[in-house]
């Protein structure tokens, strides 16, 4: 990971998050819509929730930053560097976009429908994990790290590569629905595309790891 402007920009966006949220704070209404439900209700909080929101994307990029220096299987992360620099920015612009969901939200209720514009980000998210996670080597921090995949390299490949199809399919899947009529039905579905998206790569990379187990004997 060399890309510095990266790695800045990864703290910038961060700053710039808790700084909107410090600029706008002062007339903001006492209490903001933080929480939407499934059937579409909206839940309240005051709005200095807002700012451990905010600063929660600026310990997601010290932490970005930090753990792959100590991960022990570090020197992986050159191997993949630019998609892991690339997701730590995606994640940073998701982030800040959440906030002004909020911030557009309490200023002008109703503007956007939320649940909509959730699920496709949502949904643009896992089409990015997916299209990232076959890229991704072995390490203790990201990815799909089960005791099996970690054990074996060919395993870990497999799993991730099977994976990465699962979130983007997931992250269609997400996309398309957000326009469907019913909340919870989205919210169900929503659901059931995280569930598969995490369970079927990990039951599998069991599967592939006893194959290789027996290969061995």
């Amino acid at each position: 990971m060399k890309n510095y402007k990266l790695r800045i920009a990864n703290y910038v966006l961060a700053i710039c998050n808790l700084g909107l949220a410090a600029v706008l704070y002062p007339a903001l209404p006492d209490q903001i819509p933080m929480n939407w439900g499934a059937d579409g209700t909206v839940s309240y909080s005051a709005k200095s929730q807002l700012f451990l929101m905010c600063g929660m994307a600026l310990l997601i990029a010290f932490l970005f930053d930090i753990l792959p220096k100590i991960d022990p299987r570090r020197k992986n992360y050159q191997k993949f560097g630019p998609y892991y620099d690339g997701f730590c920015i995606f994640m940073q612009i998701f982030l800040l976009a959440m906030t002004g969901i909020v911030l557009t939200e309490s200023f002008r209720p109703g503007t956007i429908s939320v649940p909509v514009v959730v699920m496709i980000g949502v949904g643009i998210l896992f089409l990015f994990i997916g299209n990232m996670l076959p890229k991704v080597k072995s390490n203790f921090y990201m990815g799909i790290k089960t005791p099996w995949a970690l054990s074996n390299d060919e395993v870990w490949r497999k799993t991730h590569r099977l994976a990465g199809k699962c979130f983007f399919l997931s992250g269609l899947i997400m996309i398309f629905s957000a326009f469907l009529p019913n909340q919870k039905l989205i919210f169900w579905l929503t659901m059931a595309c995280v569930l598969a998206a995490c369970l079927i790569p990990t039951v599998m990379s069991y599967v592939w790891w006893k194959q290789a187990q027996k290969s061995e004997q």
